[in-house]
């Protein structure tokens, strides 16, 4: 009965554009360090599981790149997506290859993309949701909110079910999708709300068990493409396949529905690099934030310039000089630049979509 991981390593990261793209995804850049995202994402993991037991669902597109970030993981454990139809269909995709192999393992669904700085705690509790999982529960992962955010989902935790190695664990009453601020505040004051991380782990047996009951077209596809594993009609059966499977997200898919759900509330310094503010805020924690509050990432000189995030192409290491900004981002791509106050951040994914719209997919 192994404990495997299933790394999910599709996505673009549009929000971290201009130097997130789709040839160079968010999971695939150094923005912490001197590693990538995915390289992050393997190493904390790595002392608790072997490599044959690290899966990774990636796209066609992406997997030579991260293999060649990951040499000790084996090449039949990177899965490609033939294109990406959210975190329930990635999931799915992982589940049958992980139940071929051993029907009886618990699999963790972690990111590639996130940043743990508590990588140990972060093991433990791994470790403690897995005997959670092997009792027949889909266990996710709550992080302690530090704000009332309203870029995260939200966990609100019900009974508590047991204490496990010192974790407390906890009856899920219901997911809530990103709340407005008043809702979100509301929520934080409460103490029964964590933030959604994303992070799961249950039985692989479980979670098929799951698809069946409330996304049954979807298992009805993966049945297909599980009696193709191991011969020659798999690709072709995958891209047939997959051409007609619906884009959902496991939380809506899945664990909203779900019964017997359980949350482990952590504080692991868990943040989801899924903005350039959140970016912003995590380089700050690190140290990088200089006496005018600016975070500078590569060659910057100001004047009169405050609590900004200037973040410089690390390719060429141009300039970047400013005077008079405050709460600003200024992002140097090489081949495009971004300005934008602080409080837009969440309509870089809106500028990526307008560039799609006017066929400037260069810059994509």
């Amino acid at each position: 009965m192994a404990f495997c991981a299933l790394i999910m390593a599709g996505g673009t990261g549009t929000r971290l554009w201009p130097v997130s793209r789709r040839h160079r995804p968010k999971q695939s850049l150094k923005l912490v360090g001197d590693r990538t995202m995915f390289e992050h994402a393997v190493d904390r993991i790595a002392p608790l599981f072997q490599p044959e037991h690290i899966l990774v669902v990636a796209g066609s597109d992406h997997v030579p790149g991260l293999s060649q970030q990951a040499p000790g993981l084996p090449p039949e454990n990177f899965i490609v997506e033939p294109m990406g139809r959210g975190t329930a269909p990635a999931i799915g995709l992982g589940a049958i290859h992980l139940h071929r192999r051993d029907p009886d393992a618990v699999m963790a669904v972690l990111t590639a993309d996130h940043f743990i700085a508590d990588v140990e705690h972060f093991r433990s509790v791994l470790s403690a949701s897995e005997e959670i999982a092997r009792q027949g529960y889909l266990v996710t992962l709550g992080i302690e909110p530090s704000a009332p955010s309203t870029g995260y989902g939200y966990i609100q935790q019900g009974n508590l079910l047991r204490t496990v190695d010192g974790f407390e664990v906890f009856h899920v009453e219901r997911f809530t999708e990103k709340p407005t601020e008043e809702t979100a505040l509301q929520m934080v004051e409460s103490g029964e709300y964590t933030w959604n991380s994303g992070m799961f782990v249950w039985h692989g047996e479980r979670i098929l068990e799951e698809f069946q009951a409330q996304m049954p077209d979807f298992r009805v596809q993966l049945s297909e493409i599980e009696s193709a594993l191991g011969t020659n009609s798999y690709e072709p059966t995958l891209d047939r396949v997959w051409q007609r499977v619906t884009k959902q997200s496991i939380d809506y898919g899945v664990m909203e529905g779900a019964e017997e759900v359980a949350v482990i509330p952590v504080d692991i310094g868990w943040s989801d690099v899924g903005s350039w503010g959140s970016l912003a805020e995590l380089l700050a924690r690190m140290g990088r934030r200089d006496d005018r509050g600016n975070v500078v990432v590569g060659k910057h000189v100001g004047l009169d310039t405050n609590d900004s995030l200037i973040f410089g192409n690390q390719g060429n290491q141009r300039l970047i000089a400013t005077i008079g900004l405050h709460d600003m981002i200024i992002v140097d791509a090489g081949d495009a630049i971004l300005v934008c106050p602080l409080d837009h951040e969440q309509e870089v994914r809106d500028l990526v979509h307008r560039l799609e719209r006017e066929d400037m997919k260069g810059y994509l």
